[in-house]
């Protein structure tokens, strides 16, 4: 390693219901965790474009050992990324969310330097809190040079601030030429959450994801450390085509990476503790207009045995070509599949993490950090599973070779459960084109694992041009709970 330069459930409760917002669309002021309404998304700017810096951005949140909550974010002087005089801020939270003391600066320094797009990574076992960040005096990610010179001021930094006391006070490294392959130009730590590794051969591992740039192509690649931060190593970069991504512990031991990618976010497996992973596959049940998003286990430490291991939540702007429509969606068997979604925001929103507030059993709820309103607010969030209402039940559309416009043709819809409790009827609808028609049909009682097909005539009304035609198929249960599956149908002439 190179010398570092110090810088001065039991049976899972799987019912899932409602929302609640403030009117118009503006944030409701949360109270606390404990007394936050159940089934309630409470929502509360925590920093504002104008007031303390010109601009924010770039959130990342994370949970202390002492139950803390740290967010942190970029203050800029414009909207801008580094090279630049930004600085990394944060504010804590004592009483889950519910108020933040007031801002704080992590490091700051005068121009030409900057510092910027905060990641937090809590170890566990020792309390340790890291925040990883880029450095730049000259250069961004995209004009820095080759090289791990940690005194050229062409070479984009990487740095992190580490606190021992639960997030008052911060000391500073640098760990460019610990992790930095020479051959290698620009180089950030992908904003948010980093993880630990709770079971396995590697237990305790720390992973901080980085993205790379080599010979003009972007790579995706994990740093870690076995030794609780005293001395970090670089696994193998992952691409082209990576960007910011984020890492998740599977409950089967295997980490899978989420990257950053349009029109839908790619994703790649580790099983050797995020050293070394498979090739990029895209994930096409995730919409993603190449935005920063996040993935998390919500039940951090459950057994792998538990139904709650395999549960995952992801959050970002779920759509391919603007950045608006903040969604979060559940998977519940490591993220082969993401039947629940609940929308956070319609309009404008950016960047967004996500960390769970508790142990993630019974009706836990979870925090949210995103960008809201074009750039003009970091807002914390939380939520719970009520919230986001819905039911771990996949939903499969099955398209027919051809629909002919003017006609009635059966779309095959497949349900499976994956509830550890029978599911009682429910029933399948699909979201149509104005002007189409289908009618609602009835799914049948469900057991544990187990699956149903139903038909559904879908008529297409004469005249409709022909080419694929997006829909949305909705399983509703218990009148409240849904999940859902997209596919796309071919239309063609009568």
């Amino acid at each position: 390693m190179q010398r570092r330069v110090s810088l001065v459930l039991g049976t899972a409760c799987l019912t899932l219901l409602g929302l609640t917002t403030g009117a118009h669309g503006a944030p409701a002021q949360s109270g606390s965790v404990a007394a936050a309404a159940a089934g309630a998304l409470t929502s509360q700017d925590i920093a504002t474009a104008g007031t303390g810096s010109p601009y924010y951005r770039i959130p990342a949140l994370t949970r202390t050992t002492k139950g803390t909550l740290i967010a942190a974010y970029d203050a800029r002087p414009t909207l801008g990324d580094l090279p630049g005089n930004l600085g990394v801020v944060m504010r804590r939270s004592t009483d889950g969310g519910a108020t933040w003391q007031a801002q704080q600066v992590v490091r700051k320094d005068a121009a030409p330097q900057g510092y910027g797009d905060p990641s937090l990574l809590v170890d566990r076992v020792t309390g340790r809190i890291f925040v990883f960040y880029a450095a730049s005096v000259n250069q961004g990610f995209f004009g820095s040079a080759t090289g791990n010179d940690e005194s050229d001021p062409n070479v984009l930094q990487a740095d992190y601030s580490y606190s021992d006391d639960d997030g008052l006070t911060w000391k500073h490294e640098r760990i460019t030429a610990e992790i930095k392959n020479p051959a290698w130009a620009g180089m950030f730590a992908a904003s948010g959450e980093g993880i630990q590794l709770r079971q396995g051969a590697h237990k305790g591992r720390l992973i901080q994801q980085y993205a790379i740039r080599d010979n003009g192509a972007n790579y995706a690649v994990s740093a870690y450390s076995d030794d609780h931060g005293a001395t970090w190593r670089m696994g193998t970069p992952v691409g082209p085509g990576g960007d910011e991504n984020k890492t998740v512990e599977l409950s089967d031991g295997r980490v899978m990476l989420n990257n950053r990618s349009a029109p839908y976010r790619t994703v790649a497996h580790s099983s050797d503790g995020g050293v070394t992973y498979t090739p990029f596959q895209r994930d096409t049940e995730l919409p993603d207009p190449a935005n920063n998003g996040s993935v998390v286990r919500f039940a951090p430490d459950a057994a792998p045995s538990h139904p709650r291991a395999s549960w995952l939540l992801f959050s970002n702007t779920a759509t391919t070509n603007s950045r608006s429509n903040l969604t979060v969606r559940l998977s519940c068997d490591n993220g082969q599949n993401w039947p629940v979604r609940k929308v956070v925001e319609a309009g404008s929103a950016a960047y967004s993490t996500l960390t769970p507030l508790g142990d993630g059993m019974g009706n836990a709820r979870v925090g949210l950090l995103w960008e809201r309103a074009n750039y003009q607010h970091i807002t914390y969030s939380s939520f719970d599973l009520q919230w986001l209402g819905g039911v771990c039940a996949p939903v499969t559309v099955t398209p027919p070779a051809a629909l002919p416009a003017g006609r009635t043709t059966e779309v095959t819809v497949r349900v499976v459960s994956q509830n550890d409790v029978d599911l009682p009827s429910g029933t399948v609808s699909l979201k149509l084109p104005s002007g189409w028609s289908a009618p609602s049909v009835t799914m049948p009682a469900l057991k544990p694992g187990q699956g149903a097909n139903v038909k559904i005539p879908v008529t297409v009304p004469a005249g409709t041009a022909a080419g694929n035609v997006a829909v949305t198929a909705a399983y509703q249960v218990r009148g409240t709970q849904h999940s859902y599956g997209d596919a796309t149908l071919p239309v063609t002439a009568p």
